[in-house]
């Protein structure tokens, strides 16, 4: 990467393209009546227009709370109350129905709280989807729960159609940037054990810059998730959210990200999204659908 940059203005490539009120106002409505949460809002994400939009939403389950504290994380964090709603499964897939979504993404907190870290409330509601609506694909992002692979499995019987985890930042950046109980190699195991349990699951990550990464760490750390068999990939712009603690260190121009694309291409993923504003879920419709396509 170039020389870092601190106390700069956000440049022109970052200056987000405005879509309709209307498919917004219309999501709203229907989280609103299910009493749902999308990660689209509670992470301020730029490209919640465009992918309410366009059919695609991320809908955040088991709770608002989070175990961890990621410093470039804007979701709160502390102690949830250790319960877990047992109807929100079917409330997210009724929301889903009554939108008509094409694919879903489906995240959420990490709850170390829970022995299984959530993993039987993932396994349900991608059940449940699938019930109400089996022509809508469903796409994961799951936390490491702990490192717990008989919860995993129960995620990957479920038969979503892929499944993500981050490692959010290169190696070196880690203990910087991620909670403490977070772990880059454990991280990596469970992309491998995805593929252990299911070799044919789609499985993805994704990567922040402009946190203090060289751009060798990158290529480093797109050589770990390929030697992981990590399928899709996503590299975007780390962005301060409203409460987040992290300043950024450099906003990357885009002919940088498109180099970077080029040099993950290279490398064998099946599918890169690279650019400014690109977040792990954007685009997720697409990357499945080119990937299982060919």
């Amino acid at each position: 990467m170039a020389s870092h940059t601190t106390g700069m203005k956000k440049p022109d490539w970052l200056k987000v393209r405005y879509h309709s009120a209307v498919s917004v106002a219309s999501v709203r409505d229907v989280l609103r009546t299910e009493r749902l949460r999308t990660v689209c809002d509670s992470s301020q994400c730029p490209n919640l227009g465009e992918c309410w939009g366009g059919g695609n939403a991320t809908m955040l389950i088991l709770g608002e709370v989070c175990t961890r504290h990621c410093l470039f994380c804007s979701v709160p964090h502390g102690q949830p109350n250790g319960m877990v709603d047992e109807t929100e499964a079917e409330r997210v897939a009724r929301a889903v129905k009554m939108l008509g979504l094409r694919h879903i993404v489906l995240t959420s907190v990490t709850r170390d709280d829970l022995e299984d870290g959530g993993a039987s409330a993932f396994a349900r509601t991608v059940r449940a989807v699938n019930l109400s609506s089996p022509q809508a694909s469903i796409e994961l992002l799951i936390p490491d729960l702990a490192g717990n692979w008989n919860a995993l499995e129960q995620v990957v019987r479920a038969e979503p159609d892929v499944i993500g985890h981050n490692v959010e930042v290169v190696r070196s950046l880690q203990r910087a940037v991620r909670d403490p109980k977070a772990d880059y190699d454990r991280s990596l195991m469970l992309l491998r054990e995805i593929k252990s349990l299911d070799p044919k699951m789609i499985t993805k990550s994704s990567l922040m810059l402009g946190l203090g990464e060289e751009e060798q760490e990158v290529v480093d750390c797109m050589l770990d998730l390929r030697k992981a068999k990590v399928d899709l990939l996503a590299i975007g712009q780390y962005l301060k959210p409203r409460r987040g603690e992290l300043p950024v260190t450099r906003y990357i121009p885009p002919g940088e990200f498109a180099e970077l694309k080029a040099v993950a291409e290279s490398l064998g993923f099946a599918h890169v999204e690279s650019g400014p504003f690109v977040r792990s879920s954007f685009r997720a419709e697409m990357a499945f659908n080119s990937t299982v396509r060919g």
